[in-house]
């Protein structure tokens, strides 16, 4: 079972209203359409009108997937800050609810559309992993109609007692990111992605990352540890991992090449592997886009000790898919010096010079602040953001353009 946290807000910009339509954009005859699930069935309940909220832009959707364990809530914690604003939980809602509330950003936890309990899974002898145990038609229902600006009540897994609660209402933000295991395994969900993140986490890195959190803070012996692990390994194969060949970017966590035969899994070799010809989106490059490059940058102006670091730069292919990747292998000893190695790369849509620096100072406490899995989730924010801000103009633009014709 994984554990997410889920970020919510009120659209910037935006009214909403209370109207009595035929016809919903769903197209049931009934005024006003709220989604919820039990843990049998879906059920849709009639009222007498519906939410809706007329932002500047149709909603913009991100998908992350990844495995339970490997830094999902970091990486939100670092995109909703790139947006401005701090993440605080709801006020008046359900104390057990996954909803934390950022500026401009909702952010749902995938598990909240588990279709069975813990107890329900356990009686079915599946995982949280397994497409059965998650109701992929409310998923997409509800994520289709909040980019179309509708208003859902959404359910919510309790993550205490392993129940699924009532659910809470969500308005369509400025950007919805859809986080947790299967936010690119259902195709009809897949579509509706403007664009997609994976985060994939080496075994060995995830062994060690699962003993660190397991047995550090949730007094979990060894051996259960390994259990977990193994009991969760064939749905993943199975069921999460092939989600990579459809991400627009993707996070791979690896061991060092650093450190011949390294166990210990503190250094870390990370990989940003991007996907070339995705609309309003350029690959990050060092030096010399297009080109093969390898180079180590500790001296004078960036302080390494043992083992080093070293930045790689090239062109790949990734599941039949022209990418570029641009890799960091070592980690850093003062994050003030970043910024020389922020100066040498380009297309990292920063507002200002040093954007990423001040961002990776600012969260200088958050795992992996000192090493590639924070560079690059702070980049891949910073690319989120400008993003949306193309899209924002482009469909700005089109109205326009459409009214002058």
């Amino acid at each position: 079972m994984a554990v997410c946290t889920v970020y919510t807000t009120q659209s910037l910009n935006s009214t909403c209203s209370i109207s009595t339509p035929t016809k919903t954009h769903l197209g049931f005859n009934q005024k006003h359409v709220v989604f919820y699930s039990t843990n049998r069935k879906t059920t849709k309940r009639a009222s007498s009108a519906v939410i809706t909220c007329s932002a500047d832009t149709q909603t913009v959707v991100i998908g992350l997937a990844a495995d339970s364990g490997c830094g999902k809530s970091t990486f939100m914690r670092r995109l909703t800050s790139v947006f401005g604003g701090a993440a605080e939980p709801p006020r008046g809602g359900n104390p057990d609810s996954n909803t934390l509330i950022s500026d401009t950003t909702t952010v749902i936890c995938l598990d909240d559309y588990h279709s069975l309990d813990r107890t329900g899974r356990k009686e079915k002898g599946v995982t949280a992993l397994d497409p059965r145990a998650n109701n992929f038609d409310l998923m997409y229902e509800q994520v289709k109609a909040i980019k179309d600006g509708t208003a859902v009540e959404k359910p919510i897994y309790n993550h205490v007692t392993g129940l699924l609660d009532p659910p809470e209402l969500i308005k369509p933000p400025k950007i919805l990111v859809i986080e947790g295991l299967h936010p690119m395994y259902d195709q009809r969900v897949r579509d509706l992605l403007d664009f997609s993140i994976y985060l994939d986490i080496s075994n060995e890195v995830k062994f060690a990352w699962k003993i660190q959190r397991d047995m550090a803070e949730r007094g979990h012996s060894l051996e259960s540890i390994k259990a977990s692990i193994e009991a969760r390994k064939p749905d993943f194969d199975a069921y999460i991992d092939p989600q990579k060949q459809y991400a627009d970017a993707v996070i791979e966590v690896l061991p060092t090449q650093l450190i011949p035969d390294d166990n210990e899994g503190k250094v870390l070799r990370v990989k940003l592997i991007m996907k070339e010809g995705v609309e309003f989106f350029s690959p990050v490059y060092l030096f010399d886009e297009g080109s093969s490059i390898s180079w180590i940058p500790c001296g004078r102006k960036l302080t390494c000790s043992y083992p080093g670091i070293k930045f790689s730069y090239g062109p790949d292919a990734y599941y039949g898919h022209e990418v570029s990747v641009l890799e960091m292998d070592g980690q850093f000893d003062r994050l003030d010096e970043l910024i020389y190695v922020e100066s040498h790369l380009s297309n990292i849509s920063t507002k200002f010079y040093g954007e990423v620096t001040q961002q990776m100072l600012k969260h200088a406490d958050f795992p992996g602040s000192n090493n590639g899995t924070g560079l690059f989730q702070t980049i891949v924010g910073l690319k989120i953001r400008d993003l949306f801000e193309q899209i924002v103009a482009s469909r700005a633009k089109t109205p326009v353009e459409a009214t002058k014709a």
